[in-house]
């Protein structure tokens, strides 16, 4: 895949690792690269049902690099976090550290975050005198709400992950050292059918609408469906049994 960016295969699970702790996982152009095409790659793959992204410690992201800024490693075509919003397979989160700026547009472009109690995260765009690029003035007041996120912009301040649950930045904070098997665990939950990437989208595209279109957008979705009966109660019966597991 590439020296800065690990890819394993754990059953139906794609996990993406980033790789470069000298500079603090720090984005440069091979690195965004190497996330986009591996994202694709993914999500082509008839055997991956779900991708984990993390990063090897102490830290998730510092952002972009901008000591190896050219004008080829800027073009917008090389944006991670959009890849990961146009994937139609769950991306998951799994933070484990300081998750900053570039890194945290990518993480809000996942389907969900799942934070170490290590896990930190920030803006700190307007202290470098950038404005973002990746999407994250419209992600993190969708995530946290407008005002928390117009204070997370303007301070640069970090959130540690307690904060971050309790104001809907993430999913779940989890030990340190359960951060990777808790996320494989949830990531296994997610069924092989066409439903989930047809729900995800669907969600993605309900965010750009009133609660009416919204919901008329779902209603047209389904118009003219059928169903196979016997297959439909045959998985029901299935996930009846598998609920009856995790309770």
């Amino acid at each position: 895949m590439s020296e800065y960016l690990h890819s394993e295969q754990r059953g139906a699970v794609r996990v993406l690792t980033i790789d470069r702790p000298d500079s603090k996982n720090a984005l440069h152009g091979p690195l965004r690269n190497a996330l986009c095409e591996a994202i694709a790659d993914a999500d082509r793959d008839d055997a991956v049902r779900a991708v984990v992204l993390t990063a090897v410690d102490p830290v998730f992201s510092a952002g972009v690099d901008y000591k190896q800024l050219d004008a080829a490693a800027s073009s917008p075509e090389i944006n991670p976090a959009a890849a990961a919003r146009a994937a139609r397979k769950p991306v998951i989160c799994a933070v484990n550290g300081a998750c900053v700026s570039g890194a945290l547009e990518i993480a809000l472009s996942c389907s969900f975050i799942i934070a170490s109690e290590l896990a930190r995260f920030a803006d700190t765009h307007a202290l470098l005198g950038v404005v973002p690029t990746w999407g994250l003035t419209a992600l993190l007041p969708r995530a946290i709400g407008v005002r928390a996120a117009r204070e997370m912009s303007i301070s640069g301040a970090f959130v540690d992950a307690d904060t971050a649950l309790r104001i809907g930045l993430v999913n779940h904070v989890v030990p340190h050292e359960d951060l990777l098997p808790f996320t494989l665990e949830l990531a296994e939950r997610i069924p092989a059918t066409v439903a989930v990437g047809e729900m995800l989208e669907l969600y993605a595209h309900g965010a750009e609408l009133s609660l009416a279109c919204a919901l008329a957008a779902e209603a047209v979705h389904s118009t003219g469906r059928t169903y196979d009966l016997e297959a439909f109660t045959a998985a029901g019966s299935a996930t009846a049994a598998r609920q009856r597991g995790y309770a």
